[in-house]
């Protein structure tokens, strides 16, 4: 397994536009092959800001990768800009590969 997660410092009073962007999106993901899940998660507010963190799972790191240089992700990708306004900086990518592995009802593996 291997995830890909951005975070969003999201400006004070643009949650619902930066939520509404995420939701109304063509995200092309689920025709790309070694893609598991996608979640979009909210966390604590700060003085100037929401963190946003967007995570998406993957079956390889190398299965990410190749989606990075797909039409799919050019396609997904191509408004990005428009939506800047919405939060302060740039995304932070962090990218995971995956070392433990548990699921409800199972021993860690």
């Amino acid at each position: 397994m291997f995830l890909a997660m951005n975070r969003f410092k999201v400006k004070l009073g643009s949650e619902a536009d930066f939520e509404t962007v995420w939701r109304e999106r063509d995200s092309y993901l689920s025709s790309v092959p070694g893609f598991v899940s996608f979640s979009l998660l909210r966390g604590a507010s700060k003085d100037d800001h929401t963190l946003y963190a967007s995570h998406s799972i993957w079956r390889s790191r190398e299965d990410f990768e190749a989606w990075t240089r797909s039409e799919a992700f050019r396609n997904a990708h191509r408004s990005a800009g428009g939506n800047k306004p919405l939060y302060l900086g740039h995304p932070e990518l962090e990218l995971f590969d995956s070392v433990i592995a548990q699921k409800a009802g199972d021993a860690a593996a």
